[in-house]
C-alpha cells in the first residue's frame, strides 16, 4: 500500500500569513506609531489634548478596520482549505520548505492551535508520511536491512534538506551508506516544538518502527544535523514502555553541527529584543524579536550538561568553520555561521568535554555544508562500516 498524501494548502499558508500580519506586522505598525504619538503629544502640554484625542479616534478605527479586513480574509482563506480547494503544499518542493521553515518559527503555536500547518514527527519517503505500520513500512522498505541509518534534521528544514548538492556530490548520506548495507530512514518532525517534547515523540516512533520493520533490527545509527542531534540525544535518555527499547540497538550517534552548548544567534536575538524593549517606540520591534518558537528558545544553552549518553554506543561529532584553522579568528567568533566549534564538539572553555571518548572531526564551510560534505561522507561511511 503506497504512503498516504494529506495536509494544509497553500490557502491555509496565506490564511496563516494574514493572521501573522495582523498580530505582527500592524500590531507593530499601530504600537509604533501610538508611542510616538504619545511622545509628540505629550510635548504640547494641555493644548494636546484635543487634537489627541482625535488622533486616537481616527488612528483606533482604521488600525481596528485593517485589522477586521486581515482577519475576515484569513477565515474566508482557511475556509475554503478545509475544503480542499487550492493546491496542497507537500505536493511540491517549495511547498514543503515553506511548511518546514513556518514550523521552525512557530511550531509550537501551531501544534496548540491544532491547525493543519503543524508537522507531526513522521517517517518520510519521497516528500510523504509513511504510517508506521507493518503493512506501510513493508511496503516502503521492500529491501530492509537490518542495520537502520535514521537522519533527522535541523531547525526549519525537512527531510529534503539532505539532499542539498545532491547531483555535484554525486549523491546524499543516505546514498552512500545504503550502499553499504544500510536502510536510510528519513524523519521530518516540527523543530518549533520544545526539543524535550520531540525526543519523546522520537522515542515513541522509533519504537515503534522496531517493532513493524519487517525483518530483525541488529543495530541503529543515528545522523542528525543541527537541532537534529538534540533531538535525538534527548530521545536516548526517554524511557519507553516497549518490551525491548530501541535505544539498545544503537551503535552510532553523530551530530552534524549540533549546538551542544548553546547557539549564539538565539543569545543574541534574546539580548536585542531586550535593547529593543526599554523605549516604548522599539519596544514593538522586540516584540518581533520575541515572537520565536520554544525550540529556538531551546537552542539557548543546548541540553542539560548532566544527560546521560548511551553508554554501549559510538559518538561521532562533526563541526564546521568558515576559514580551514578553528584558531583563526573568524571561525573563533563565528563558527560555522551559527554554531561555534567548542558548541558542536561539546568542549566548553572551562570544565570537562562532554563526550571524552567520541571522534571530532573538523571540516571548512558553513552551517548547510555539513548535511551534504564529502569529507562528512567519507567519514560516515568509515565510521559505520
Amino acid at each position: 500500500m503506497a504512503p498516504t498524501t494529506s495536509g494544509p494548502g497553500m490557502l491555509g499558508a496565506l490564511a496563516l500569513a494574514g493572521e501573522v500580519a495582523d498580530e505582527i506586522v500592524l500590531g507593530t505598525v499601530r504600537d509604533v506609531h501610538g508611542a510616538w504619538a504619545a511622545r509628540a503629544f505629550a510635548a504640547t502640554g494641555p493644548a494636546g489634548r484635543l487634537p489627541r484625542r482625535v488622533h486616537d479616534g481616527i488612528s483606533t478605527a482604521v488600525y481596528g478596520g485593517l485589522g477586521r479586513g486581515l482577519r475576515g480574509a484569513a477565515q474566508l482563506m482557511r475556509s475554503a482549505d478545509r475544503r480542499g480547494l487550492g493546491a496542497r503544499l507537500d505536493a511540491t518542493p517549495q511547498g514543503r520548505f515553506t511548511i518546514a521553515a513556518v514550523n521552525g518559527l512557530i511550531g509550537d503555536r501551531l501544534a496548540e492551535q491544532g491547525s493543519e500547518l503543524a508537522i507531526t514527527l513522521a517517517v518520510r519517503h519521497r516528500g510523504r508520511d509513511v504510517p508506521v505500520d507493518v503493512e506501510h513500512v513493508a511496503a516502503t522498505f521492500p529491501e530492509a536491512t537490518g542495520d537502520l541509518a535514521v537522519f533527522l534534521h535541523g531547525l526549519g528544514e525537512s527531510d529534503a534538506a539532505w539532499s542539498l548538492h545532491a547531483e555535484e556530490r554525486g549523491g546524499t548520506y543516505a546514498d552512500g551508506l545504503a550502499d553499504r548495507g544500510w536502510t536510510p530512514v528519513l524523519l521530518r518532525a516540527n523543530t518549533g516544538l520544545p526539543i524535550a517534547d520531540n525526543g519523546v515523540a522520537l522515542a515513541s516512533l522509533l519504537d515503534r518502527l522496531v517493532a513493524a520493520w519487517p525483518t530483525p533490527v541488529r543495530r541503529i545509527a543515528l545522523v542528525g544535523h543541527s537541532m537534529g542531534g538534540l533531538v535525538m540525544r534527548a530521545a536516548c535518555a526517554v524511557t519507553t514502555d516497549a518490551p525491548t527499547s530501541w535505544t539498545e540497538l544503537v551503535s552510532d550517534v553523530v551530530t552534524l553541527g549540533t549546538p551542544h552548548l548553546g547557539a549564539p544567534l538565539e543569545r543574541t536575538v534574546r539580548l536585542g529584543a531586550r535593547a529593543l524593549g526599554v523605549l516604548p517606540e522599539s519596544a514593538p520591534f522586540g516584540r518581533i524579536l520575541d515572537y520565536r518558537s520554544t525550540g529556538i528558545l531551546d537552542l539557548r544553552d543546548g541540553l542539560a550538561r548532566d544527560l546521560e549518553h548511551l553508554p554501549h554506543a559510538r559518538y561521532h561529532l562533526v563541526a564546521a568553520t568558515l576559514c580551514g584553522s578553528r584558531a583563526h579568528p573568524v571561525s573563533e567568533l563565528f563558527g560555522d555561521l551559527l554554531v561555534r566549534y567548542p558548541s558542536a564538539t561539546g568542549r566548553p572553555r572551562r570544565g570537562g568535554a562532554m563526550f571524552p571518548d567520541a571522534d571530532v572531526l573538523h571540516v571548512r564551510g558553513d552551517h548547510f555544508d555539513l548535511l551534504n560534505h564529502p569529507r562528512v561522507h567519507e567519514a560516515l561511511l568509515g565510521w559505520l562500516a
